[in-house]
């Protein structure tokens, strides 16, 4: 599937509050099934971000950068998936699942992208085993906590996480 000019353009979407190692697998395997991935770093009004929209654009950026796939750009966005991925001229949204409660809501989002323009199709990659149990919003709550979180993110950014931390105050002393 592809566009006007023939490229094929993905949009991998999420808020990546913080990007972490399962983000980034996804993103390696996906940039290897279209022309050119966009990784769209929105805001989610159901979540409270630890980082702004801006941290969390350079961030991916710098990730991506580290990862040195030629063919991934970042791009930030406030608006319905399905408008953005017709402004960026994509026809591919990559989503990762992790378990069976991620494809229950991906399912119902892919049908309801669908139904708002049928030429997006929805591409489901399921998360690398050793990566499945990753989720940004575990990592933070691990992180307030004091565990250790370089498994789970790149060491830079295990650094913007605890940086965050130290400022918000750590939580949970024995």
């Amino acid at each position: 599937m592809a566009n006007e000019g023939g490229e094929r353009v993905g949009i991998y979407p999420g808020t990546f509050d913080p990007i972490t190692r399962g983000h980034t697998d996804i993103i390696r395997r996906g940039a290897r099934l279209v022309d050119r991935l966009i990784i769209g770093v929105t805001t989610n009004p159901s979540k409270d971000p630890m980082f702004s929209n801006d941290e969390r654009l350079s961030m991916v950026e710098r990730e991506i950068a580290e990862m040195g796939i030629g063919n991934v750009e970042v791009v930030g966005f406030n608006a319905l998936l399905i408008k953005f991925a017709e402004h960026m001229g994509a026809t591919v949204l990559i989503r990762g699942l992790r378990a069976v409660a991620d494809f229950e809501y991906e399912y119902q989002m892919a049908g309801m992208n669908q139904q708002l323009n049928a030429d997006v199709e929805t591409v489901f990659l399921m998360a690398d085993v050793g990566l499945q149990p990753i989720a940004s919003k575990l990592v933070k709550e691990i992180a307030l906590f004091g565990g250790e979180i370089s498994c789970f993110v790149s060491p830079p950014v295990r650094d913007d996480v605890l940086a965050r931390v130290e400022k918000l105050g750590r939580r949970g002393d024995l």
